[in-house]
């Protein structure tokens, strides 16, 4: 086990939705150094901004977790931003990290990543049996490069840097930006908005049929210090709970949470996306002892809740 209370780190988006969990997550374990390159100062696709950021922070360990990221209308808008900023980020960050002598990169993926269709629970040494799901492709190939550089790099420098697959994150803190918000703060912020403006009806992206699997944003967190602290493999490990729920069971039980009374349409000429994804979480059992601990109907609960007393 790592011990990395005297360890100097750096949390890319560390100012982010998860980043402010895995700080915290760092800071209870008596962390006293952590560098979070802010965005106004560090434009991290940038080479010599990642130079200096190295020079200035000094670290030991580098946890990546900038990136750019939406849901599927912000991938359909922008898949060639989504695929140059994370690939060369994530490239350029590792490579500078290997010149500086860093101790250990930890790599943020994504459940884009693995194969549009695939039998469930998604296994990690199935990721590479197909193309993934054409919406979220680019940004998830972007990802995927990632993997590929760790494995190589450990073979040829003995670079440490591990790879983590986390699902679908919410919680509170998301963004609910209108554009750029995922499925759980999207469908909040809407449903929320209907009952407020007295609406009767709110539409809904794709057919409610196809499912996803959820992990409340402190358990993630969790899970990836866990990982820094226990986890030496170029070996992928997906973080999440293994538990599959349909997009139409998600958008009842948030219904329900924001207390609206009117209609859900359902838009069927657009895209469902990946049309099933749950994961097999036993590698990070295994291999660092996580387990999920927060339900999705207690996680959402504190959602809703939070993200209507923020509105106050």
């Amino acid at each position: 086990m790592m011990d990395l209370k005297n360890k100097k780190i750096i949390v890319t988006g560390g100012a982010g939705f998860l980043g402010k969990y895995v700080v915290k997550k760092l800071n209870e374990r008596g962390c006293e150094y952590i560098f979070i390159p802010e965005i106004e100062d560090y434009d991290l696709r940038e080479l010599d901004t990642i130079k200096r950021m190295y020079w200035n922070a000094k670290a030991d360990i580098v946890i990546h977790l900038a990136a750019t990221v939406g849901g599927i209308g912000a991938n359909l808008d922008s898949p060639g931003s989504f695929f140059y900023d994370n690939l060369i980020m994530g490239i350029q960050l590792i490579e500078q990290a290997r010149l500086n002598n860093i101790e250990k990169f930890v790599i943020i993926g994504t459940i884009c990543a693995y194969p549009k269709v695939l039998s469930i629970p998604f296994k990690e040494q199935n990721l590479w049996d197909g193309y993934p799901d054409e919406v979220n492709a680019p940004y998830g190939l972007a990802k995927k490069m990632l993997l590929v550089q760790s494995d190589a790099y450990r073979r040829q420098y003995g670079f440490n840097s591990i790879f983590l697959l986390p699902v679908n994150l919410y919680g509170p803190g998301d963004n609910f930006d209108s554009k750029l918000s995922h499925v759980v703060p999207a469908l909040i912020r809407r449903f929320y908005e209907a009952r407020v403006n007295n609406t009767n009806d709110v539409r809904v992206w794709g057919t409610g049929k196809a499912t996803r699997e959820f992990l409340y944003v402190e358990d993630c967190a969790e899970g990836i210090v866990l990982a820094t602290e226990n986890y030496n493999k170029s070996d992928p490990v997906n973080l999440g709970t293994g538990v599959e729920t349909p997009i139409k069971d998600l958008v009842e039980k948030i219904k329900q949470l924001v207390d609206f009374k009117g209609n859900i349409i359902w838009d069927t000429l657009k895209p469902d996306g990946q049309p099933r994804r749950c994961l097999d979480t036993s590698r990070a059992k295994k291999e660092f002892g996580f387990e999920a601990k927060t339900n999705l109907d207690e996680g959402l609960k504190k959602t809703v809740d939070w993200y209507i007393n923020s509105l106050k």
